[in-house]
């Protein structure tokens, strides 16, 4: 084993440039990075992967005697040193999002419509933490022609440490809701957080997308010359939602742009993410109708807004990530939805420190103040709160439960964190 400098392992990278950091998931000719954390050592894990076909190992403990190995003092580190030493050699538009709710959704629908016109490379996934951001920076190719970031947090100065890595040109925060409170501590230290990458930006002389809806936002972005808006009044790309068959369609209103556009996704509170799409493609020199034709194609997966017909009953599956107020915003455009038998299951809302209790208890008021009926609880956050609904302890429990009791021509909407396991409730049904 030899020590290895950035530059160094960044001639490697340009000959090997898949980048790898678990070793089941290896591919012939990767580097593998053997991270380590509270619970695993990727280091012990360095002939395995050469044996699997990596090419070279990055490795920060002394494992054996291969030239295929190199030492560096802290691989995580220098796997993001790595990233910035990449990023710096690319000349092209980087877009970081961040926010509360709605950034992979976000994130994706402009991925659709940039990548119609240009050559796009989006983070994968959620792949939005300290590993999977220079991981992303990593798999921009010389032919990619605009980049797209997510950036996620949950503690302060964290989204600032992804713009030094990333170096983003332009910026979007979705929203800023309670979100991860127990490393916030509070609304507006979720607002000091996700407005670093607006910092970021104001320093640089980027410019940002801003949903002229959320006043706070614009109080945030004081001072940023070139700003963006869109939203459902007072904004450069206007529009307001419609219904079609239970999907959201997007009326544009703004001038020499309008139109409509039809998507797969379910509630209008993913109105300002078509907005930010729109507001994206056009920015960047795109038609709206290739704008329209592009975000129409893109069909929601991984229980992100989509509607899924199982049997005689319709299902609402959005149940990747909750908080607050995308809870609250699931409710009322559920209460809106017409249909005569009405399924509520809802999973709880994790990392929301001492407001746990409050927030739940709002929430179970919430469903009774709609008018629900039907409405089973899931998780132990709700074990003390006030109800007469049905309350399981885990998702298992309830999914029992529904397999016990079928439902039949109803309309179901399932939401929860991702911590609740909603998942297996969405089996059941």
């Amino acid at each position: 084993m030899r020590t290895i400098t950035i530059p160094e392992l960044y001639d490697l990278y340009l000959k090997h440039p898949s980048v790898c950091t678990d070793s089941r998931k290896l591919k012939q000719d990767d580097l593998f990075f053997a991270l380590k954390g509270p619970s695993f050592n990727g280091n012990r894990f360095a002939h395995d992967a050469l044996q699997k076909g990596a090419a070279y190992v990055i490795a920060d403990e002394t494992v054996a005697e291969d030239n295929r190995i190199f030492l560096v003092d802290d691989v995580l580190s220098a796997l993001q040193q790595l990233a910035l030493h990449h990023r710096r050699q690319l000349n092209i538009p980087v877009l970081a999002i961040t926010g509360s709710n709605g950034k992979t959704t976000t994130k994706e629908l402009i991925a659709q419509v940039l990548s119609s016109k240009y050559k796009t490379l989006a983070t994968e996934g959620n792949l939005n933490n300290h590993i999977g951001v220079p991981l992303t920076l990593l798999k921009i190719r010389p032919d990619r022609e605009i980049a797209i970031i997510e950036m996620g947090a949950n503690h302060q100065g964290e989204i600032a440490a992804y713009c030094e890595l990333a170096l983003p040109g332009f910026g979007m925060i979705t929203n800023c809701g309670k979100a991860h409170l127990e490393g916030f501590g509070s609304i507006e230290g979720v607002r000091k957080a996700k407005g670093e990458l607006y910092d970021f930006i104001r320093k640089s002389g980027g410019t940002v997308f801003r949903c002229s809806d959320l006043d706070y936002l614009e109080k945030m972005a004081e001072h940023i010359p070139q700003q963006i808006t869109y939203g459902s009044a007072n904004a450069q790309i206007a529009g307001r939602a419609l219904y079609q068959d239970g999907f959201l369609s997007v009326a544009v209103l703004t001038a020499g742009m309008e139109t409509i556009i039809s998507t797969k996704l379910v509630g209008d509170y993913n109105l300002p993410n078509v907005l930010a799409a729109v507001a994206a493609g056009h920015y960047f020199g795109m038609t709206i109708d290739a704008i329209r034709e592009a975000i129409e194609s893109y069909i929601p997966s991984n229980s992100r807004s989509q509607m899924i017909q199982r049997g005689s009953n319709r299902i609402i599956s959005d149940a990747y990530n909750a908080n607050p107020a995308s809870m609250r915003s699931a409710l009322l455009n559920f209460a809106g939805m017409e249909a005569g038998h009405k399924w509520l299951m809802l999973g709880s809302m994790k990392e929301m420190g001492q407001e746990e209790q409050t927030e739940h208890q709002a929430l179970v008021d919430l469903a009774v103040q709609l008018g629900f009926e039907h409405v089973i609880l899931v998780g132990k956050e709700y074990q003390h709160t006030r109800h007469d609904f049905s309350w399981f302890e885990d998702a298992a429990a309830a999914a029992a439960y529904i397999r016990e009791h079928p439902l039949s021509n109803a309309l179901i909407l399932v939401k929860g964190s991702r911590g609740a396991q909603m998942e297996k409730v969405l089996e059941a049904l």
